[in-house]
């Protein structure tokens, strides 16, 4: 229930909605009662053998009700009859209890029309804020999760929520107010047959209670499989090629196959503990139903202390309790699913983000002198990649950071742009640690250019426009032009606005790195991180991308990681890299004349 009454926050904007759900299930309760008390002079004209003219009744007070109401109701029978004939008396009832079933499922539509803009604007609500903390949440957070997980929660898991917990607001009132003026009509009718239901309603509880022990464990692996298979799937899309290439198909449908094998037996035992609720609660309301017709014919034949109308409807009111009550027993398995559902999506809506801006961070929009990192220590998660690094990055510089893969190149790339915070030491621009300025303000100085070129399933425009999304289309072009890419999207059959596919699949290697400068080109930044951006390129793309990556250093601050060593001989200062640490650094000339590690590397890479 704690985390039912997390979710309910949700629902705070659409509190109105909910008041007219509580007011029209008011009324539906009300009805649903005054249907069945509606049967009771329909049967009296209907059983009645003889007619005996009653005299008005006097209400001697509440302990006297259902005397009163018993001796008013034969009394206004007895009138009715005698004034229009019994036929006629019958069809006026037909026709109240026509109209008071008519207002009831009115009422109920009603109820269940604005608890609808509850549920959906709850939902959606839900997986805005969850999807807002899935993109605003850390990398490093996602380096032991899968993507499939990540998706199950925002798919399913929310799903679950909408089908568990807010199907229970529907109910939330309706049925408990169903109970209690069926209640409060039966024991006006009769005390002592309703001490039978107040035993029974807890009896149920008890027993339902204990069938669904289990029903959140196994909720909660079903959930997690469900993540579990979600991720073969994406991970079998992604890498289609490798798994044809290597005749592998055999392997992912085996271990699909084990998940959804898993996920079939969990939801056989959820469900089938779920589906116990109902013809238990149906198996002991109609015992109760049972007592009730025994001890009930009793006072009707034996004790005479009750009119034969009023123990049918009191019957029929009895009998209205159990529908409710299976709802109210249904929807306790429903609470514990849902339950099961809020704790993973909770769990990542209450994740603190480690990168957040301080309450004072300043917001810088130029770069005026240098970079500069200093003594900086930081580790994934046990060992140190960087150890006490330093350097200093003059504005309008470009400095090449180089070394074997694990030396830490990559790590500082991640440093600067803060995708992770360092452990100790301190990255400054201009004098400023960059954990005192605003992550968007910081991120807005820097363009970036990766090795694997990250593009989305949208139109080359669009992909571009990531970079200045108010830019015109002549800097676009620009931007194009710089990039060296202009001349390949105009031969695309609808230029700017040609669909590059899933991941820019659509495109070759070069291109869609090209278009990945474009894009950098576009926001147009003082400082440029460039991570291994031609290491997976052939030579002619290389080329190509090389002239781009110039193009677009012209005049800014660059930090360039590059494996390939002949795209950084230009650079102004050269960091030679090792295990975490600098072993030396200069200009490409100066470097080759000490003989030292780059001088190997360059060698290496000749004779490669």
């Amino acid at each position: 229930m704690n985390y039912f009454r997390k979710i309910l926050r949700f629902a705070g904007p659409y509190k109105k909605y909910a008041y007219l759900n509580i007011f029209f299930n008011i009324l539906y309760a009300l009805f649903s009662t005054l249907s069945f008390v509606a049967l009771i002079p329909v049967l009296q004209v209907i059983f009645s053998k003889e007619r005996v003219k009653y005299a008005a009744p006097v209400y001697k007070g509440f302990y006297e009700l259902k005397d009163y109401l018993q001796s008013y109701l034969n009394y206004f029978i007895s009138t009715k009859v005698e004034e229009h004939g019994e036929f006629k008396v019958l069809l006026y009832m037909i026709g109240m209890i026509i109209t008071i079933f008519m207002l009831k499922n009115l009422f109920n539509y009603a109820a269940m029309f604005f608890i609808t803009f509850l549920r959906n604007g709850v939902v959606r609500d839900l997986r805005n804020r969850l999807f807002k903390k899935v993109i605003s949440l850390p990398i490093g957070q996602y380096s032991d999760k899968t993507k499939g997980d990540t998706i199950a929660r925002l798919s399913s898991d929310v799903d679950e929520i909408r089908n568990s917990f807010l199907s229970v607001l529907e109910m939330i009132f309706r049925e408990p107010l169903t109970i209690l003026f069926s209640l409060i009509t039966m024991i006006i009718f009769s005390v002592k047959l309703t001490l039978f239901v107040f035993v029974f309603i807890p009896v149920t509880g008890i027993i339902i209670s204990r069938i669904g022990k289990s029903l959140k464990r196994s909720s909660t692996k079903l959930q997690k499989e469900q993540g579990t298979f979600l991720s073969i799937v994406e991970e079998a899309l992604g890498g289609l090629k490798v798994i044809k290439a290597f005749t592998a198909e055999g392997i992912f449908e085996k271990k699909f196959a084990e998940s959804k094998d898993r996920f079939y037996q969990y939801s056989n035992a959820v469900m089938n503990r779920q589906n116990l609720a109902s013809p238990v609660s149906e198996f002991l309301g109609i015992i109760v139903i049972g007592v009730l017709l025994v001890y009930g014919g009793y006072l009707v034949f034996v004790e005479k202390t009750m009119e034969p109308s009023f123990f049918l409807g009191y019957i029929m009111l009895a009998y209205n309790i159990l529908t409710p009550a299976k709802a109210i027993s249904k929807a306790s398995y429903s609470v514990k699913r849902g339950d099961a559902a809020a704790t993973r999506v909770l769990e990542v809506l209450e994740t603190e983000n480690p990168i957040e801006d301080k309450v004072d961070a300043i917001a810088k929009n130029t770069f005026d002198e240098r970079i500069t990192i200093e003594n900086v220590s930081f580790k994934y998660e046990n060992d140190y990649v960087l150890k006490n690094f330093s350097i200093v990055v003059p504005k309008g510089k470009t400095i090449a950071l180089v070394g074997q893969s694990g030396s830490g190149k990559s790590t500082i790339a991640n440093l600067v742009t803060r995708f992770y915070d360092v452990n100790e030491g301190s990255i400054n621009i201009d004098g400023i640690d960059i954990r005192d300025l605003k992550k968007a303000s910081l991120r807005g100085l820097m363009g970036m250019v990766t090795q694997d070129s990250i593009l989305f399933n949208d139109s080359v425009r669009n992909n571009i426009l990531l970079g200045k999304e108010n830019a015109a289309e002549e800097e676009i072009i620009e931007a194009l032009q710089i990039a060296n890419a202009y001349e390949f999207v105009m031969e695309l059959p609808q230029g700017l606005d040609t669909n590059i596919g899933d991941s820019g699949n659509k495109l070759s290697g070069g291109q869609k790195q090209r278009l990945s400068i474009a894009r950098a080109v576009l926001k147009n930044p003082p400082i440029m991180v460039l991570d291994e951006a031609t290491s997976a390129l052939d030579t002619e793309s290389e080329r190509l991308v090389q002239i781009a990556l110039e193009n677009m250093m012209k005049n800014r601050t660059s930090i360039v990681i590059a494996h390939r060593l002949s795209t950084i001989q230009n650079a102004d200062t050269i960091v030679v890299m090792q295990k975490g640490k600098i072993v030396e650094q200069g200009s490409h000339d100066q470097l080759m004349a000490n003989k030292g590690t780059y001088s190997k590397l360059v060698e290496m890479q000749s004779f490669e």
